[in-house]
């Protein structure tokens, strides 16, 4: 592949996450515009139950454009309601007004900060500001933009505009002990221009994506095989590879960091994967074809891949360094995929979400995803801290300090991490749907595939 097709795929893939979503951001707007608004056209959260000790309930986090050069139009069709009912039978009030204003009235009352609305009515995060009663009832202190109060439902409206607001729940009367259930509710016309405009936007990235990603993979012509790779076998993946000797007892202490330029290029090559092998499901789907193209640079991306995990900390076993390339070419370690001329529609529908299952597992203990275990922390609100590692890179730290304190790579260490990236690769190539041959619940263990099983592209 040229430097320019690697440009295009690159960027298409780009240009294709990028309508990607927007296309889910502007279709998710339309649905809630289609389908969330009640016959008023507001949307409504669900119900709050909020019940504090002190004498008020704030949210003073609504921003709305306050700072020199902030966009925000004076005047926008937008409009907000917020209702509370007391829960206890008394008289409710309900205002916003400037947020200066509000907390010079509130700096020394006893009140309540809402931080977190969540989903349900304990997800709710309240912060209590200590203080005292309030000098006079809310209604009387003159500061409100727009406020209600009495029994039973308070409704306020407010028609949004530029500044710093709090929206404040008391008492009428400035009494203690504000128990009220509140309900959230607004009408934004916007959001169906803004949705029009994310698809139609979305439509265009996915043009260009498509053009760019055409231009990539046509003429892309399959990689001559190099020597050392078996042609006739079985399964149509195989890896391969061998200890290179001497290896530095030390250098894999900093290999992570001499990989920096290759993660950074693997991580724009993996999102080019993942959008090509969409493309490739809907042409197996259509033609029962994968296109050789697409095909040949995703083999490409697993061999590049490879060769750095060989490299790293996914073997360990050489100190070459890997090569930017998306060829076969001649090092230690070595990939190869058997182009299929045909392809099962049917499995295509059920490889990656279904048929793979029992392979999930085995290969979650062998990377990362089943040897994970949870601890507590007290910070950061009790969050809990992951910890943990795959089998893989696990025996290979054992190889590293093998090689720190004897110089030498123990070689029944090595064949049994090729087999276990063997079936890490398998697995890989039959989701990306590159074959329709089942990955054998199988160690291959040793640098070379066995005879019955190795490929070639």
């Amino acid at each position: 592949m040229t430097t320019g097709k690697v440009v295009a795929a690159i960027f298409g893939s780009i240009f294709a996450l990028v309508a990607l979503g927007l296309l889910i951001g502007g279709g998710a707007l339309l649905w809630s515009h289609e389908t969330l608004r009640d016959a008023d056209g507001f949307y409504s959260s669900s119900a709050k139950y909020l019940d504090v000790d002190g004498y008020a309930i704030v949210a003073d986090e609504i921003d709305l454009a306050s700072h020199p050069g902030d966009w925000w139009p004076s005047k926008v069709d937008a409009t907000v309601q917020l209702s509370a009912v007391s829960t206890s039978g008394r008289e409710v009030f309900v205002g916003i007004g400037p947020k200066e204003d509000v907390d010079a009235y509130l700096s020394d009352v006893t009140h309540s900060v809402v931080r977190q609305l969540g989903d349900g009515w304990r997800d709710v995060r309240l912060v209590e500001r200590p203080g005292t009663a309030p000098g006079t009832a809310p209604e009387a202190a003159g500061i409100w933009t727009a406020s209600e109060q009495g029994s039973g439902e308070q409704t306020l409206t407010w028609d949004l505009s530029r500044g710093r607001w709090s929206a404040v729940i008391m008492n009428a009367d400035g009494s203690p002990d504000v128990s009220v259930s509140a309900i959230v509710r607004a009408r934004l016309p916007i959001l169906y221009p803004v949705s029009i405009g994310l698809l139609v936007a979305g439509i265009v990235f996915a043009a260009l994506a498509a053009v760019l990603l055409v231009l990539a993979t046509r003429g892309f012509a399959p990689q001559e095989e190099q020597p050392g790779m078996q042609r006739a076998g079985a399964y149509p993946a195989a890896i391969a590879g061998h200890v290179d000797t001497p290896l530095s007892p030390v250098l894999w202490l900093i290999k992570w960091f001499l990989l920096i330029p290759h993660y950074i290029v693997l991580a724009v090559l993996w999102a080019a994967f993942a959008v090509l092998t969409a493309i490739a499901w809907f042409a197996i789907l259509f033609t029962g074809r994968y296109p050789r193209g697409i095909f040949d640079f995703n083999v490409g991306v697993l061999r590049w891949t490879w060769r750095v995990a060989f490299y790293s900390y996914g073997a360990l076993a050489t100190d070459l360094y890997p090569p930017f390339t998306l060829k076969d070419v001649d090092y230690p370690a070595r990939l190869a995929v058997a182009y299929p001329e045909r392809l099962s529609r049917g499995l295509a529908l059920v490889k990656w979400w279904l048929l793979a299952i029992p392979h999930y597992l085995v290969v979650g203990l062998l990377t990362s995803g089943l040897w994970a275990w949870t601890t507590n922390s007290q910070v950061a609100d009790n969050a809990a801290v992951r910890i943990g590692s795959g089998l893989i890179f696990i025996l290979v730290l054992i190889a590293a300090f093998a090689l720190l304190f004897t110089g030498r790579y123990p070689r029944g260490l090595f064949d049994f991490l090729m087999g276990l990236n063997r079936w890490v690769v398998r697995v890989g190539t039959y989701v990306a749907l590159m074959h329709d041959e089942y990955p054998p619940f199988r160690l291959d263990m040793g640098g070379e595939e066995p005879s019955d099983s190795p490929a070639s592209t």
